[in-house]
Parts: structure tokens; C-alpha cells; sequence
């Protein structure tokens, strides 16, 4: 009798003695099993048309665009262009509108992305930290992880000094921090994602 090749378990990886006939097959389209913590969260996607991604695009690229320069970028009506806007802020595709401020000319030309890994038993409370880092002076954003790191913080400082003085008083020296790494910001560019 032929031997009958063995079955690889899809979930821990290892070889079973199972013969290939008796295995359990997920079609390849097949949903993921919520078990796995594969799952979508947070809202669906929202449908966005071509008209959506013309105003989204235009608003990336200048938010203080007056409506009648963005409804002709859009290529529609004014009015129409309004009720798209407004929708769009409804759905929660629009966030917000905001200044980009340059730190440099508000005395804070240093900037650094701090990666900070936090000790096993604060891992529970990472969404609160979160919101604690944000509100810290010089943070311009906190980025919540998955990886080495739990956390990159983007901080503008005055000097080197400044920077490490935050460092030190605000993640050294709390118990919850395991370590920190502070990388410098040579340059940066504006990415225009639409």
C-alpha cells in the first residue's frame, strides 16, 4: 500500500499524522476564522466615486482651496461640490481641516521619531498611553504598533538638549517604559497620499 503524504496543520504550523483525505480544506476565498484575529475592525471602507477622489485629492493637496476653485478641480457644480464636502465629513472621510505648521520656525527645529517599547504588564493600558504621549509638549504624533516597538513618538525640540531632557523626564524615567530609541530627522517630505 502506497504511503499517504501528511497533512500540514494550517494553525500551529506542525506536521500531523492525518491523511491528506480527512483534512479539513478552506477554499482559498473562504472568510478567516475569527479566531485567528484576522478579522476587519473599525468602520467598512467607505465607497468613494471618482468625483469623491478628485475633492479628496484637491483638499490634500491645498484644505483652504475656496469651493468654487474646488468644484472646478472637481469638474462639478458648486452647490454640488458643497453637499460632497459636507458628506464626506458625515461619513468620517474627512477628518478635519489643519495648519501645517513648521517647527523650525516656532523655535523647534530638532525633530526625532522616539521608537518606545513599554514592560509587559503596561501593554494592557496602551491605548491610554497613547492619548498621554499626544498631550505631551513637542509631540507633533504618536503612532500605536505592532512589532519591536510599541509606540513612535514624533517630537520637535529646540536642541539636543531639549531632546534629550524629554526623553528623560517623560519616557526614561517612567516605570511602564522598557526602553527607548531615539532616531534624528535629517529631512522630510509631504507625502500627498491622493
Amino acid at each position: 500500500m502506497p504511503r499517504q503524504p501528511r497533512a500540514k496543520d494550517v494553525r500551529s504550523g506542525e506536521r500531523r499524522g492525518q491523511d491528506v483525505r480527512t483534512q479539513e480544506v478552506r477554499p482559498a476565498d473562504a472568510r478567516p476564522d475569527p479566531s485567528w484575529g484576522l478579522e476587519r475592525r473599525g468602520p467598512a471602507p467607505a465607497r468613494l466615486d471618482d468625483v469623491d477622489q478628485r475633492i479628496l485629492a484637491a483638499l490634500a493637496d491645498d484644505a483652504r482651496l475656496p469651493n468654487n476653485a474646488l468644484a472646478a478641480r472637481a469638474g462639478i457644480a458648486p452647490s454640488t461640490c458643497l453637499t460632497r464636502v459636507r458628506q464626506l465629513r458625515e461619513r468620517g472621510v474627512i477628518r478635519g481641516f489643519h495648519a501645517d505648521v513648521d517647527p523650525a520656525r516656532t523655535g523647534h527645529p530638532l525633530q526625532a521619531m522616539i521608537a518606545v517599547q513599554m514592560r509587559g504588564a503596561a501593554r494592557t493600558r496602551l491605548s491610554g498611553y497613547l492619548q498621554r504621549l499626544a498631550e505631551l509638549p513637542g509631540v507633533l504624533n504618536v503612532f500605536l504598533l505592532g512589532g519591536a516597538h510599541d509606540f513612535f513618538v514624533h517630537v520637535a525640540a529646540a536642541d539636543s538638549d531639549a531632546l534629550n531632557e524629554f526623553v528623560i523626564e517623560h519616557l526614561s524615567t517612567d516605570p511602564d517604559v522598557a526602553l527607548t530609541e531615539t532616531n534624528l530627522i535629517f529631512q522630510h517630505a509631504r507625502a500627498s497620499w491622493y
